[in-house]
């Protein structure tokens, strides 16, 4: 047994060294600049399983978020449901408020929601609104997790966090007001950041209490074009018409 593996070291030794050789051989013949040039591909490999590891993060701190709520949460069962050691985390988020900060930005409902609304057509504001505000409804409805996420940012940071969602999503949406208020003449002149805000306002309102009463007896007395009838308010409020 004992010659056996004698001769298999000296096997492995030979080919080591003829290796080795072969690879002197090829650097002792490369360019001078190949030897201490950068190499993209290897940065770009690390980077990868750089940002895969915080998806995971953010992924895993996600799915607990909604399951238990943030303060609940601990950085420990993170590290676990990405499959990290405690330690490991902190090479990439510093804090708990940090990786909640990353998924307001990266993973936010609206970055889902917002092409649907900006895709909407309609060549009158009539049908502008209508199309858009159902395709916000509808949006929401798809994303019930969009109203935990919501209530965690609200009850527990006291929406500081919402504005890096805004500041995204506003200079998309407020160009399509501003074209509507310019080019139709029978809207009032009510400036394009409050008429977003009043839409936005109206038609989240109009799911959020939905929710509220999807149970109750108010439920109940609705109509069936509760929409339609909600877009008409919007619209042309709820007073009428005077000669």
């Amino acid at each position: 047994m004992a010659k056996g593996t004698s001769k298999q070291e000296r096997i492995r030794k030979a080919l080591e060294e003829a290796f080795f050789g072969l690879f002197m051989e090829q650097i002792e013949e490369a360019p001078f600049d190949l030897l201490f040039m950068e190499w993209p591909m290897v940065e770009k490999v690390s980077s990868t399983k750089k940002e895969r590891t915080k998806q995971a993060i953010e992924q895993a701190a996600y799915d607990l978020f909604m399951m238990q709520g943030f303060t609940a949460t601990s950085m420990r069962q993170i590290a676990e449901g990405a499959g990290l050691a405690l330690g490991g985390i902190y090479n990439h988020y510093e804090s708990k408020e940090e990786i909640f900060r990353a998924i307001i930005k990266d993973r936010h409902p609206f970055k889902q929601i917002l092409p649907l609304v900006l895709s909407a057509k309609g060549d009158t504001p009539e049908e502008f609104i209508r199309n858009a505000a159902q395709a916000l409804v509808e949006g929401l409805g798809s994303r019930s997790d969009f109203l935990k996420l919501m209530f965690i940012e609200i009850v527990e940071f006291d929406s500081q966090h919402i504005s890096l969602i805004v500041k995204e999503i506003a200079p998309q949406l407020l160009p399509v007001f501003e074209r509507m208020v310019k080019n139709h003449k029978s809207l009032r002149p009510i400036h394009p950041a409050l008429l977003l805000r009043s839409f936005l306002g109206m038609f989240f309102s109009f799911y959020v209490t939905g929710m509220f009463i999807r149970s109750s007896m108010i439920a109940k007395f609705m109509p069936r074009d509760s929409f339609d009838m909600f877009v008409d308010i919007y619209l042309h409020g709820i007073l009428k018409e005077t000669q």
